[in-house]
């Protein structure tokens, strides 16, 4: 019987993509499989995610506690022989247990003026120390794993590329009518452009409402909005909120583009379901979930030519340069004045999404897990 510890403490703060990797695989996880027996632990407390300077100090001194003294501790106590963490930092100390982090992304040595500065010396001493001993290291692309190898000097033999998949969303009937109340009074069906992301700085969104702008000028497209779903980046340095107000209303768009914050599992479902388009302008992604999301909901898809997206989007989705805010509109327009490439591209995106489930992604994790007690073996 192999004894897996799973660190759930990113399920109390996380609201994005990692979020919903961590919460798949648990729900997998949960359902059993043969060979194995699942310990899922948390800190009692919830940590903290404000914007109060000290209280984040205090924050991070609980989480290096959690990481590098009561996960081992615990793990120890109930004789693992994994410990596995989602979120990057696995413990350093090993104690009759080998561990496997994940790392989404390399955006703490990309992006590092985006981050707390004691933050980032934990990462960069205890959090890569601790993953180089690991016995392997699972990321989402192979974008990723050669990002990783670059920035963070990890070892590519021991990096496992296991693809994610879309949020499980679905549309709840008795719900409907209500949203609709709520939203499409504002919007109406396949008249919108669909973003859904955090207003963080690398998601390059106010070039999305630049492009956006100037499509909308034109008459045949003035009767489009576009919709922003998702909330202020929690991170200060790289939350791109005030540029994004600035860009709306310098460019008079307030009518046009609808945000709405952070939704529901239900909600989101509906605003895919519903938009006509949707545009992924990112300047660096480690997977980009709402791809497949989209292609879920039959939604042609555009994506920025860079990073990881071409990699999960394959043939299915326009590609356009994230920098040329004239290239993003020749391809809403190509999309948009065309039936036959839409219906194309949702066929295309229904074919690519079998390449990507839950199911697969827990079956490559479980095999990794095997090989990883075969290692110490």
């Amino acid at each position: 019987m192999i004894k897996v510890v799973v660190d759930i403490r990113d399920l109390q703060i996380a609201t994005t993509g990692t979020k919903t990797f961590l919460e798949a695989l648990c729900k997998e996880f949960k359902k059993g499989h043969s060979g194995f027996q699942f310990y899922f632990l948390s800190p009692k407390s919830k940590p903290y995610s404000g914007a109060n300077k000290f209280l984040k100090i205090k924050e991070h001194l609980l989480f290096f506690i959690w990481k590098q003294i009561q996960l081992p501790y615990l793990a120890y106590r109930l004789k693992a022989n994994i410990v596995f963490c989602s979120d990057y930092f696995v413990p350093y100390l090993h104690f009759g247990y080998t561990t496997i982090p994940v790392f989404h992304d390399a955006f703490f040595k990309e992006y590092p003026t985006h981050y707390n500065r004691w933050w980032l010396q934990i990462f960069n001493t205890i959090g890569l120390g601790a993953a180089k001993r690991a016995a392997f290291i699972v990321t989402p692309t192979k974008y990723a794993l050669e990002t990783i190898h670059q920035q963070y000097h990890l070892d590519k033999n021991k990096t496992r590329v296991i693809y994610e998949a879309g949020k499980e969303t679905a549309i709840e009937t008795n719900t409907t009518t209500f949203f609709e109340s709520e939203w499409f009074t504002k919007l109406k069906k396949k008249e919108y452009i669909l973003h859904v992301g955090t207003y963080d700085k690398r998601k390059n969104i106010p070039r999305l409402i630049e492009g956006f702008a100037q499509l909308a000028q034109q008459n045949e497209y003035a009767h489009l909005k576009l919709v922003l779903v998702g909330a202020s980046a929690n991170k200060i340095n790289s939350n791109d909120t005030e540029e994004i107000h600035q860009c709306i209303q310098s460019l008079q768009l307030q009518n046009k583009v609808v945000q709405t914050g952070y939704v529901t599992d239900n909600e989101l479902a509906l605003f895919y379901e519903n938009a006509l388009l949707y545009v992924f302008p990112s300047i660096n992604e480690g997977f980009g979930l709402p791809v497949l999301e989209a292609f879920k909901y039959e939604v042609p898809v555009l994506i920025a030519n860079n990073t990881c997206l071409p990699e999960v989007a394959g043939n299915a989705a326009l590609s356009f340069d994230p920098l040329d805010v004239n290239d993003m509109v020749v391809k809403m327009k190509e999309v948009i004045d065309s039936p036959v490439l839409r219906k194309k591209m949702i066929a295309l995106g229904l074919e690519r999404l079998q390449f990507f489930s839950w199911q697969k992604t827990t079956g490559l994790l479980l095999a990794v897990f095997k090989e990883t007690v075969k290692e110490k073996l």
